[in-house]
């Protein structure tokens, strides 16, 4: 194995390297065109609790996008959101809302479904939230399929072993 490395030329290396740009380059691409698309930041999320429980389980992967300014959120719609000042999205269900005609906005007031309580207390001190602060609407979901994402940031050598086996193959493939 180190002996076929030995012999590629630099010529090799590159176009190895090229074709490694290329797969990079079109994961993004296809990222930020379905983020396009679905009117979201992101297009996909992973369930990371089971806060939702029977909805949908930890390791679920979600599917999202952002209804139009004129289409409202409504009671019972599941939404992920961000609480200002907190890094990671929360799946929740909406249970109430209102709308601001003044200010063309919604507030809205969020609760998990496996959760005793609503939401009131990871607003961060305000009543409700606002439109801006939801990422996206669920509109599907492929059940586990996120538990690799969960276990590459569960345990980083995992990731480590991973990402230098894919670089390891594309060193090696002759193509």
């Amino acid at each position: 194995m180190l002996s076929s490395l030995r012999n590629l030329s630099i010529r090799a290396y590159l176009l190895q390297a090229l074709n490694f740009l290329t797969v990079i380059s079109t994961a993004l691409a296809l990222w930020k065109g379905l983020s396009v698309w679905c009117d979201t930041e992101s297009p996909v999320v992973v369930v990371l609790s089971g806060s939702m429980e029977p909805a949908f389980y930890r390791g679920d992967l979600l599917f999202l996008s952002m209804p139009s300014a004129e289409r409202k959120f409504k009671v019972g719609d599941i939404t992920v959101y961000k609480v200002p000042g907190a890094d990671i999205p929360i799946v929740h269900r909406v249970l109430e809302t209102h709308d601001l005609p003044e200010e063309d906005d919604q507030l809205l007031l969020t609760k998990g479904d496996n959760n005793s309580a609503d939401d009131l207390v990871l607003y961060n001190g305000t009543r409700h939230l606002r439109r801006s602060n939801v990422v996206g609407k669920v509109k599907g979901y492929m059940p586990y399929v996120g538990y690799v994402t969960i276990a590459l940031n569960d345990y980083p050598k995992l990731k480590y072993l991973l990402l230098g086996g894919l670089g390891l193959s594309l060193l090696l493939q002759r193509e």
